[in-house]
């Protein structure tokens, strides 16, 4: 069986919104290749409609910049839980209704293949934990407070908890860490 892994970027003060704006500067070569073996253990990506949105903006242009990496984000099978997505237009897409998500998510997990990848955390998110379809949670902890203004962040979850134990760690030159998180039994 397939496992689902979410990797998300998160500041020191919970916000993962726009890492772009906060993540760059920690960005070198050891978590490029941290990233890199990720993505390439990884044989589809899920994702909500945010985050589908802005990658099919973005990752069409990076590919000549990012070389290999961004030619494997294009081409990898892309699954975008979203109701209103009729015409995807980035690569191999496929939009999962979100009354089908627990049902199709669950098929795609018992597929022969690589792991399946998820980045950011929002509610497709909560619909893998709670549904006991996230098999690893890896937070890439950056040591930055972004402060007031961000509009949302991990720890600013409402009517929502769950547990979770620390699989392994990862830390970088720059001071970021990635904690690998499993689900508990509740």
């Amino acid at each position: 069986m397939r496992k689902i892994i979410s990797s998300t970027y998160v500041s020191l003060d919970g916000v993962i919104e726009n890492p772009q704006d906060w993540t760059s500067a920690y960005f070198q070569d050891e978590a490029a290749a941290y990233a890199r073996d990720l993505l390439f253990s990884c044989g589809a990506l899920l994702m909500g409609r945010r985050t589908f949105d802005g990658f099919s903006q973005a990752w069409p242009a990076m590919e000549e910049a990012t070389g290999d990496f961004g030619v494997r984000m294009n081409n990898l099978p892309h699954y975008v839980v979203s109701d209103s997505l009729r015409k995807p237009g980035w690569g191999d897409t496929t939009a999962i209704p979100r009354a089908a998500a627990v049902s199709e998510i669950t098929k795609l997990k018992e597929q022969d293949g690589q792991d399946i990848l998820q980045y950011g955390f929002g509610p497709v998110s909560r619909t893998l934990v709670e549904n006991g379809l996230l098999d690893e949670l890896r937070l890439w902890i950056h040591p930055v407070l972004v402060g007031p203004g961000a509009a949302e962040g991990l720890l600013n979850v409402h009517d929502f908890s769950a547990t979770f134990e620390l699989a392994d760690t990862k830390v970088f030159k720059t001071g970021v860490i990635v904690a690998t998180y499993v689900p508990t039994a509740q």
